[in-house]
């Protein structure tokens, strides 16, 4: 059974991240959970439901949450993220997307990716932000070249999406696709 580490930062895009932990728990794909202070924020914001609510609701599916201040996680060890199949970073804030590519970690997100970087654990950082600056696009470049994928969420519309929800089934999917995570959540190019 797959497994991935989930990092929702403070860009807006929480509807994104929702719909992958759905998705996960619908596909029996395990997750592990982190959420920034300005993710749970930001959350709580865009779906309207608290923070404490948003995870007990998926605790139930099985994800499980880590405090984005713990780094005696066990997440936090390369022994044990090498058990994952990737690490996602959705939505990934510009100033996450820094620190990253910059090696400071200040929390629990940033010290994971450092550690998938590290230990050449696939790593997406799910960009919610435009237009991009000079410092952004060094910053994607940079984690690019460490092996990261820089992922500028920009959803399809060949597939005629119907609602707000294809557009982040789109995106969702383009990631599990980046994981090896073969899913048929999505319409591909010229697929009837």
């Amino acid at each position: 059974m797959p497994s991935v580490v989930l990092c929702i930062t403070g860009a807006s895009g929480s509807l994104y991240a929702q719909t992958f932990l759905e998705l996960a728990i619908s596909l029996k794909i395990n997750v592990d959970c982190i959420v920034s202070e300005r993710g749970q924020k930001v959350l709580e914001y865009e779906l309207g439901i608290s923070f404490n609510k948003f995870k007990k609701h998926f605790e139930e599916g099985g994800v499980k949450f880590h405090p984005p201040q713990d780094f005696f996680s066990p997440l936090a060890s390369g022994s044990v993220l090498n058990r994952y199949n990737g690490v996602v970073v959705l939505p990934c804030s510009v100033g996450t997307l820094g620190a990253v590519a910059n090696g400071i970690s200040s929390n629990l997100v940033h010290r994971v990716c450092d550690v998938a970087l590290k230990e050449r654990i696939p790593l997406v950082m799910a960009v919610r932000e435009m237009p991009l600056n000079a410092i952004h696009l060094e910053n994607m470049l940079k984690l690019q070249k460490m092996g990261a994928v820089a992922f500028v969420i920009s959803p399809a519309f060949y597939n005629k999406p119907k609602d707000i929800k294809d557009l982040a089934l789109f995106v969702v999917g383009r990631i599990f696709d980046l994981l090896g995570i073969k899913t048929e959540i999505y319409k591909r190019w010229k697929e009837d």
